[in-house]
Protein backbone atom coordinates (compact mmCIF):
# COMPACT_ATOMS: atom_id res chain seq x y z
CA UNK A 1 0.00 0.00 0.00
CA UNK A 2 1.39 3.21 -1.15
CA UNK A 3 2.30 5.76 1.80
CA UNK A 4 0.54 9.32 2.22
CA UNK A 5 3.56 12.06 1.71
CA UNK A 6 2.73 15.54 2.39
CA UNK A 7 6.55 16.87 2.28
CA UNK A 8 8.40 17.32 -0.95
CA UNK A 9 10.94 18.73 -3.08
CA UNK A 10 10.46 19.18 -7.31
CA UNK A 11 13.35 20.11 -9.63
CA UNK A 12 11.67 22.29 -12.27
CA UNK A 13 13.28 22.94 -15.30
CA UNK A 14 11.51 24.64 -18.21
CA UNK A 15 12.19 24.33 -21.74
CA UNK A 16 15.11 26.32 -23.28
CA UNK A 17 14.11 28.65 -26.30
CA UNK A 18 15.30 27.95 -30.04
CA UNK A 19 17.91 29.79 -31.70
CA UNK A 20 17.11 32.44 -34.41
CA UNK A 21 17.89 31.79 -37.73
CA UNK A 22 20.72 33.27 -40.11
CA UNK A 23 19.63 33.01 -43.59
CA UNK A 24 19.32 34.70 -47.04
CA UNK A 25 17.33 34.32 -49.88
CA UNK A 26 19.17 32.15 -52.69
CA UNK A 27 16.79 32.04 -55.42
CA UNK A 28 17.10 32.02 -59.42
CA UNK A 29 15.93 35.32 -60.97
CA UNK A 30 16.32 37.26 -57.43
CA UNK A 31 19.00 39.24 -56.95
CA UNK A 32 21.02 40.39 -53.74
CA UNK A 33 18.04 38.46 -52.12
CA UNK A 34 17.45 39.78 -48.24
CA UNK A 35 17.60 38.39 -44.72
CA UNK A 36 15.08 35.55 -44.34
CA UNK A 37 16.16 33.61 -41.04
CA UNK A 38 13.12 32.76 -39.12
CA UNK A 39 12.70 32.65 -35.35
CA UNK A 40 13.40 30.22 -32.68
CA UNK A 41 10.41 28.48 -30.95
CA UNK A 42 10.10 29.67 -27.37
CA UNK A 43 10.66 26.72 -24.21
CA UNK A 44 7.57 24.99 -22.80
CA UNK A 45 6.83 26.13 -18.78
CA UNK A 46 6.27 23.81 -16.25
CA UNK A 47 3.00 24.17 -14.33
CA UNK A 48 1.97 23.07 -10.93
CA UNK A 49 -1.51 22.51 -11.19
CA UNK A 50 -3.75 21.76 -8.15
CA UNK A 51 -5.80 19.07 -9.04
CA UNK A 52 -8.36 16.28 -7.48
CA UNK A 53 -6.36 13.49 -9.44
CA UNK A 54 -3.59 13.14 -6.31
CA UNK A 55 -4.27 13.33 -3.02
CA UNK A 56 -0.53 13.22 -1.73
CA UNK A 57 2.84 14.43 -2.52
CA UNK A 58 4.08 10.66 -3.49
CA UNK A 59 4.85 11.21 -6.98
CA UNK A 60 7.81 13.68 -5.90
CA UNK A 61 9.44 11.28 -3.67
CA UNK A 62 11.66 9.16 -5.79
CA UNK A 63 11.12 11.37 -9.10
CA UNK A 64 11.72 14.80 -8.15
CA UNK A 65 12.73 16.15 -11.54
CA UNK A 66 10.24 17.31 -14.08
CA UNK A 67 11.02 18.97 -17.27
CA UNK A 68 9.20 20.92 -20.15
CA UNK A 69 9.91 20.23 -23.62
CA UNK A 70 12.30 23.02 -25.40
CA UNK A 71 11.65 24.82 -28.20
CA UNK A 72 12.75 24.04 -31.53
CA UNK A 73 15.44 26.54 -33.98
CA UNK A 74 14.37 28.48 -36.76
CA UNK A 75 15.54 28.10 -40.55
CA UNK A 76 15.49 29.68 -43.77
CA UNK A 77 12.34 31.18 -45.94
CA UNK A 78 11.41 32.61 -42.55
CA UNK A 79 9.91 29.05 -41.15
CA UNK A 80 9.74 29.65 -37.33
CA UNK A 81 11.02 26.73 -35.07
CA UNK A 82 7.81 24.86 -32.52
CA UNK A 83 7.10 26.18 -29.58
CA UNK A 84 8.11 23.27 -26.98
CA UNK A 85 4.68 21.64 -25.14
CA UNK A 86 4.35 23.20 -21.59
CA UNK A 87 4.25 20.52 -18.79
CA UNK A 88 1.44 20.60 -16.47
CA UNK A 89 2.32 18.72 -13.13
CA UNK A 90 -0.37 17.70 -10.97
CA UNK A 91 -0.33 18.53 -7.39
CA UNK A 92 -2.88 18.04 -4.39
CA UNK A 93 -5.44 20.65 -3.03
CA UNK A 94 -3.79 22.82 -0.35
CA UNK A 95 -0.29 22.46 -1.52
CA UNK A 96 1.76 24.91 -0.39
CA UNK A 97 4.95 26.03 -2.60
CA UNK A 98 7.96 27.44 -1.29
CA UNK A 99 11.18 28.52 -2.85
CA UNK A 100 14.41 27.34 -0.91
CA UNK A 101 14.16 30.42 1.19
CA UNK A 102 11.52 29.64 2.53
CA UNK A 103 9.15 32.54 0.95
CA UNK A 104 5.66 31.28 -0.27
CA UNK A 105 5.50 31.33 -4.15
CA UNK A 106 1.72 30.52 -3.71
CA UNK A 107 -0.97 28.35 -2.34
CA UNK A 108 -2.82 26.38 -4.52
CA UNK A 109 -5.64 25.46 -2.52
CA UNK A 110 -8.60 24.25 -5.35
CA UNK A 111 -8.59 22.43 -7.87
CA UNK A 112 -7.18 24.13 -11.00
CA UNK A 113 -5.12 26.70 -8.98
CA UNK A 114 -1.79 27.27 -11.17
CA UNK A 115 1.57 28.48 -10.29
CA UNK A 116 4.18 29.25 -13.33
CA UNK A 117 7.19 26.87 -11.47
CA UNK A 118 9.73 27.57 -14.36
CA UNK A 119 9.00 29.69 -17.54
CA UNK A 120 9.95 28.58 -20.78
CA UNK A 121 13.07 30.85 -22.69
CA UNK A 122 11.95 32.48 -25.21
CA UNK A 123 12.76 32.04 -28.67
CA UNK A 124 15.93 33.47 -30.58
CA UNK A 125 14.56 36.41 -33.72
CA UNK A 126 15.83 35.08 -37.06
CA UNK A 127 18.00 37.85 -38.70
CA UNK A 128 15.21 38.87 -40.55
CA UNK A 129 13.85 40.57 -38.01
CA UNK A 130 16.96 42.99 -37.62
CA UNK A 131 16.23 44.63 -41.43
CA UNK A 132 16.39 48.32 -41.10
CA UNK A 133 16.66 50.73 -43.65
CA UNK A 134 20.22 51.31 -42.27
CA UNK A 135 20.82 47.53 -41.94
CA UNK A 136 20.22 45.78 -45.38
CA UNK A 137 21.83 42.41 -44.69
CA UNK A 138 22.17 41.44 -40.87
CA UNK A 139 24.31 38.77 -40.18
CA UNK A 140 23.50 37.82 -36.86
CA UNK A 141 20.21 36.22 -35.34
CA UNK A 142 19.30 36.19 -31.44
CA UNK A 143 20.56 32.79 -29.72
CA UNK A 144 17.09 30.94 -27.97
CA UNK A 145 16.75 31.87 -23.96
CA UNK A 146 18.13 29.48 -21.57
CA UNK A 147 14.52 28.44 -19.45
CA UNK A 148 14.29 29.07 -15.64
CA UNK A 149 15.85 25.74 -13.29
CA UNK A 150 15.15 25.78 -9.55
CA UNK A 151 14.27 23.83 -6.53
CA UNK A 152 11.12 24.25 -4.75
CA UNK A 153 9.55 22.74 -1.56
CA UNK A 154 6.21 21.63 -1.59
CA UNK A 155 4.29 20.89 1.41
CA UNK A 156 0.70 19.68 1.75
CA UNK A 157 -1.68 20.98 4.52
CA UNK A 158 -5.14 18.86 4.21
CA UNK A 159 -8.32 20.22 3.34
CA UNK A 160 -10.82 18.63 5.37
CA UNK A 161 -14.09 20.27 7.34
CA UNK A 162 -13.62 18.62 10.62
CA UNK A 163 -10.03 18.05 12.10
CA UNK A 164 -9.65 15.40 15.12
CA UNK A 165 -7.08 16.72 17.12
CA UNK A 166 -5.78 14.63 20.26
CA UNK A 167 -3.14 12.93 21.88
CA UNK A 168 -1.26 9.44 20.67
CA UNK A 169 -3.89 6.57 21.15
CA UNK A 170 -6.89 8.84 21.86
CA UNK A 171 -9.04 6.80 19.91
CA UNK A 172 -8.94 9.36 16.50
CA UNK A 173 -9.01 6.42 13.90
CA UNK A 174 -11.18 4.42 15.51
CA UNK A 175 -13.83 7.24 15.34
CA UNK A 176 -13.20 8.40 12.03
CA UNK A 177 -13.73 5.05 11.02
CA UNK A 178 -17.06 4.56 12.52
CA UNK A 179 -18.29 8.26 11.41
CA UNK A 180 -16.69 7.33 7.80
CA UNK A 181 -15.87 4.58 5.04
CA UNK A 182 -12.42 4.94 6.00
CA UNK A 183 -10.19 2.41 7.44
CA UNK A 184 -7.48 3.98 9.08
CA UNK A 185 -4.76 1.31 10.63
CA UNK A 186 -5.81 0.65 14.64
CA UNK A 187 -3.46 -0.58 17.18
CA UNK A 188 -3.09 0.26 21.12
CA UNK A 189 0.38 1.76 20.75
CA UNK A 190 1.21 5.31 20.76
CA UNK A 191 1.45 6.84 17.16
CA UNK A 192 -0.20 4.36 15.51
CA UNK A 193 -1.52 7.04 12.88
CA UNK A 194 1.95 8.30 11.30
CA UNK A 195 -0.22 9.61 8.28
CA UNK A 196 -3.36 11.78 7.74
CA UNK A 197 -6.69 10.21 7.01
CA UNK A 198 -9.50 11.67 5.15
CA UNK A 199 -13.15 9.95 5.68
CA UNK A 200 -16.48 11.39 4.17
CA UNK A 201 -19.24 11.35 6.40
CA UNK A 202 -22.96 11.50 4.94
CA UNK A 203 -25.73 12.28 7.36
CA UNK A 204 -29.37 11.76 6.61
CA UNK A 205 -29.79 15.53 6.39
CA UNK A 206 -31.68 17.30 9.27
CA UNK A 207 -30.99 20.95 8.10
CA UNK A 208 -26.81 20.37 8.50
CA UNK A 209 -24.23 19.10 5.43
CA UNK A 210 -25.41 15.91 3.87
CA UNK A 211 -21.87 15.40 3.20
CA UNK A 212 -18.29 16.30 4.84
CA UNK A 213 -14.99 15.34 4.92
CA UNK A 214 -13.45 14.30 8.83
CA UNK A 215 -9.20 14.42 8.60
CA UNK A 216 -8.01 12.13 11.51
CA UNK A 217 -5.22 14.34 12.50
CA UNK A 218 -1.94 12.28 13.97
CA UNK A 219 -1.55 12.41 17.50
CA UNK A 220 -0.05 15.37 19.51
CA UNK A 221 2.11 15.22 22.34
CA UNK A 222 2.52 18.62 24.61
CA UNK A 223 5.44 20.55 22.89
CA UNK A 224 4.13 19.69 19.79
CA UNK A 225 4.21 23.35 18.55
CA UNK A 226 8.43 23.74 19.35
CA UNK A 227 8.64 20.65 17.07
CA UNK A 228 8.60 17.93 19.57
CA UNK A 229 7.04 14.63 18.80
CA UNK A 230 5.80 15.03 14.88
CA UNK A 231 5.37 18.82 16.02
CA UNK A 232 4.69 20.98 13.03
CA UNK A 233 4.65 17.85 10.27
CA UNK A 234 0.85 17.47 11.71
CA UNK A 235 0.01 20.79 13.26
CA UNK A 236 -0.35 22.36 9.99
CA UNK A 237 -3.03 19.75 8.66
CA UNK A 238 -5.42 21.27 11.48
CA UNK A 239 -4.85 25.25 9.88
CA UNK A 240 -7.55 24.46 6.80
CA UNK A 241 -10.07 22.69 8.61
CA UNK A 242 -13.18 24.89 9.12
CA UNK A 243 -14.37 22.99 12.56
CA UNK A 244 -12.27 21.27 15.58
CA UNK A 245 -13.04 18.44 17.25
CA UNK A 246 -10.56 17.89 20.59
CA UNK A 247 -10.46 14.39 21.68
CA UNK A 248 -10.02 13.64 24.90
CA UNK A 249 -9.71 10.07 26.60
CA UNK A 250 -12.37 9.27 29.69
CA UNK A 251 -9.88 6.68 30.45
CA UNK A 252 -6.71 9.06 31.27
CA UNK A 253 -4.53 7.30 28.99
CA UNK A 254 -1.39 7.84 30.39
CA UNK A 255 -2.80 9.21 34.09
CA UNK A 256 -3.64 12.62 32.23
CA UNK A 257 -7.24 13.75 33.34
CA UNK A 258 -9.09 14.47 30.32
CA UNK A 259 -9.65 18.18 31.66
CA UNK A 260 -5.94 18.57 31.59
CA UNK A 261 -5.84 16.71 27.88
CA UNK A 262 -8.09 19.05 26.56
CA UNK A 263 -6.27 21.93 28.31
CA UNK A 264 -2.89 20.84 26.68
CA UNK A 265 -4.21 20.26 23.33
CA UNK A 266 -5.91 23.64 22.73
CA UNK A 267 -2.71 25.50 24.34
CA UNK A 268 -0.47 24.12 21.68
CA UNK A 269 -3.16 25.24 18.80
CA UNK A 270 -2.69 28.06 20.29
CA UNK A 271 0.90 28.26 20.23
CA UNK A 272 0.98 27.14 16.85
CA UNK A 273 -1.26 29.49 15.24
CA UNK A 274 -3.62 31.99 17.66
CA UNK A 275 -6.47 32.11 15.33
CA UNK A 276 -6.74 28.14 15.39
CA UNK A 277 -9.07 28.89 19.10
CA UNK A 278 -11.17 31.35 16.89
CA UNK A 279 -12.75 27.83 15.18
CA UNK A 280 -15.50 26.56 15.95
CA UNK A 281 -15.35 22.99 18.04
CA UNK A 282 -16.05 20.31 20.18
CA UNK A 283 -15.08 19.06 23.20
CA UNK A 284 -15.55 14.84 22.93
CA UNK A 285 -14.60 12.25 25.51
CA UNK A 286 -13.92 9.54 23.44
CA UNK A 287 -13.79 5.41 24.59
CA UNK A 288 -16.73 6.13 27.17
CA UNK A 289 -17.31 2.03 27.21
CA UNK A 290 -13.90 1.72 29.29
CA UNK A 291 -15.78 3.81 32.12
CA UNK A 292 -19.01 4.01 33.89
CA UNK A 293 -21.42 6.50 33.43
CA UNK A 294 -21.57 7.07 37.46
CA UNK A 295 -17.56 7.46 37.33
CA UNK A 296 -17.07 9.26 34.04
CA UNK A 297 -14.40 12.48 34.71
CA UNK A 298 -15.54 16.05 34.18
CA UNK A 299 -14.26 17.42 31.01
CA UNK A 300 -13.76 20.77 32.97
CA UNK A 301 -15.09 23.95 32.45
CA UNK A 302 -15.96 23.21 28.33
CA UNK A 303 -19.66 23.62 27.63
CA UNK A 304 -21.70 21.32 25.25
CA UNK A 305 -18.91 18.38 25.62
CA UNK A 306 -19.69 14.87 24.29
CA UNK A 307 -19.07 11.17 25.45
CA UNK A 308 -18.71 8.76 22.69
CA UNK A 309 -17.95 5.54 22.53
CA UNK A 310 -16.80 3.91 18.80
CA UNK A 311 -16.62 0.42 19.93
CA UNK A 312 -20.63 0.58 21.42
CA UNK A 313 -21.83 3.80 19.40
CA UNK A 314 -22.76 5.75 22.12
CA UNK A 315 -22.62 9.70 21.07
CA UNK A 316 -21.80 9.16 17.67
CA UNK A 317 -25.41 10.38 15.97
CA UNK A 318 -25.28 13.44 18.05
CA UNK A 319 -21.82 14.10 16.96
CA UNK A 320 -22.49 13.21 13.77
CA UNK A 321 -25.45 16.34 14.12
CA UNK A 322 -23.53 18.31 15.65
CA UNK A 323 -20.74 18.36 12.94
CA UNK A 324 -23.21 18.50 10.20
CA UNK A 325 -24.72 21.79 11.37
CA UNK A 326 -21.32 23.30 12.53
CA UNK A 327 -20.32 22.95 8.85
CA UNK A 328 -22.84 24.38 7.35
CA UNK A 329 -22.64 27.09 9.10
CA UNK A 330 -18.94 27.59 8.62
CA UNK A 331 -19.71 27.22 4.49
CA UNK A 332 -22.70 29.70 4.67
CA UNK A 333 -20.32 32.24 6.09
CA UNK A 334 -17.53 31.62 3.39
CA UNK A 335 -17.53 34.79 0.74
CA UNK A 336 -18.51 33.39 -2.66
CA UNK A 337 -15.55 32.13 -4.50
CA UNK A 338 -14.99 33.15 -8.36
CA UNK A 339 -15.20 30.34 -10.64
CA UNK A 340 -11.69 30.90 -12.22
CA UNK A 341 -8.61 29.76 -11.35
CA UNK A 342 -5.90 31.13 -9.86
CA UNK A 343 -3.30 31.42 -11.79
CA UNK A 344 0.09 32.88 -10.35
CA UNK A 345 2.73 34.14 -12.55
CA UNK A 346 6.42 34.55 -11.38
CA UNK A 347 7.44 38.07 -10.17
CA UNK A 348 9.32 40.04 -13.17
CA UNK A 349 13.08 40.24 -12.60
CA UNK A 350 14.91 43.09 -13.23
CA UNK A 351 18.43 44.12 -13.64
CA UNK A 352 20.73 43.70 -10.83
CA UNK A 353 24.51 43.98 -10.40
CA UNK A 354 26.95 42.92 -7.84
CA UNK A 355 30.74 42.74 -7.16
CA UNK A 356 32.66 39.17 -8.02
CA UNK A 357 36.19 39.44 -7.32
CA UNK A 358 37.54 42.57 -8.55
CA UNK A 359 34.94 42.68 -11.15
CA UNK A 360 31.10 42.77 -11.98
CA UNK A 361 28.57 40.01 -12.82
CA UNK A 362 25.29 41.99 -14.34
CA UNK A 363 22.29 39.28 -13.52
CA UNK A 364 18.48 38.94 -14.87
CA UNK A 365 17.20 37.65 -17.89
CA UNK A 366 16.45 40.62 -19.53
CA UNK A 367 20.11 41.32 -19.42
CA UNK A 368 20.99 38.32 -20.78
CA UNK A 369 18.22 38.69 -23.81
CA UNK A 370 19.99 42.00 -24.43
CA UNK A 371 23.86 39.89 -25.60
CA UNK A 372 22.18 36.96 -26.53
CA UNK A 373 23.04 37.41 -30.07
CA UNK A 374 24.62 34.74 -32.22
CA UNK A 375 28.26 36.50 -33.61
CA UNK A 376 28.83 39.76 -30.95
CA UNK A 377 32.07 40.24 -33.16
CA UNK A 378 29.95 41.59 -36.06
CA UNK A 379 30.31 45.40 -35.22
CA UNK A 380 26.16 45.89 -36.05
CA UNK A 381 25.40 43.22 -33.85
CA UNK A 382 28.03 45.08 -30.94
CA UNK A 383 26.29 48.38 -31.19
CA UNK A 384 22.20 46.87 -30.84
CA UNK A 385 23.68 44.94 -27.87
CA UNK A 386 25.15 48.09 -26.21
CA UNK A 387 21.75 50.04 -27.17
CA UNK A 388 19.78 47.24 -25.80
CA UNK A 389 21.77 47.45 -22.54
CA UNK A 390 21.95 50.96 -22.12
CA UNK A 391 17.75 51.40 -22.77
CA UNK A 392 17.67 49.05 -19.66
CA UNK A 393 19.69 50.87 -17.26
CA UNK A 394 22.77 48.46 -16.73
CA UNK A 395 25.91 51.50 -17.26
CA UNK A 396 23.75 53.32 -14.65
CA UNK A 397 23.63 50.16 -11.94
CA UNK A 398 27.61 49.47 -13.03
CA UNK A 399 27.96 52.99 -12.05
CA UNK A 400 26.12 52.76 -9.12
CA UNK A 401 27.56 49.85 -7.81
CA UNK A 402 30.59 51.74 -8.02
CA UNK A 403 32.16 50.27 -11.37
CA UNK A 404 34.90 52.39 -13.04
CA UNK A 405 36.71 52.01 -16.88
CA UNK A 406 38.87 49.01 -16.97
CA UNK A 407 36.95 46.44 -14.37
CA UNK A 408 35.86 43.21 -16.11
CA UNK A 409 32.01 42.88 -16.41
CA UNK A 410 30.42 39.69 -16.90
CA UNK A 411 26.72 39.46 -18.53
CA UNK A 412 25.71 35.36 -18.88
CA UNK A 413 28.61 33.89 -21.05
CA UNK A 414 29.93 37.32 -22.19
CA UNK A 415 32.92 39.04 -20.72
CA UNK A 416 34.02 42.52 -21.46
CA UNK A 417 35.47 45.80 -20.07
CA UNK A 418 33.66 48.75 -18.63
CA UNK A 419 33.41 51.51 -20.43
CA UNK A 420 31.45 54.38 -18.92
CA UNK A 421 29.21 56.46 -21.10
CA UNK A 422 30.52 59.93 -21.09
Amino acid sequence: MASFVDEAQVHVKAGDGGAGAVAFRREAHVARGGPDGGDGGDGGDVVLEASTRVASLLAFRDHPHRRAESGTHGSGARRHGRRGADLVVPVPEGTVVRDRDGAVLADLATAGDRLIAAAGGRGGRGNARFLTNRLRAPAFAEQGEVGEERWLDLELKLLADVALVGFPNAGKSSLISRLSAARPKIADYPFTTLEPHLGVVRTAGGGGADEFVVADIPGLVEGASEGRGLGHRFLRHVERARVLVVLADLGEDGGRAPADQVRVLLDELARHRRDLLGRPRLVVGSRADTVPVDRRPELGSYGGALVCSSATGEGLDELTRRLAHLVADERAALPARTTEPVVHHPAPEGVRVRREGAGFVVEGRAAQRAVALSDLTDPDALALAQTRLRRLGVDRALQRAGARAGDAVRIGELGFEYSPEP
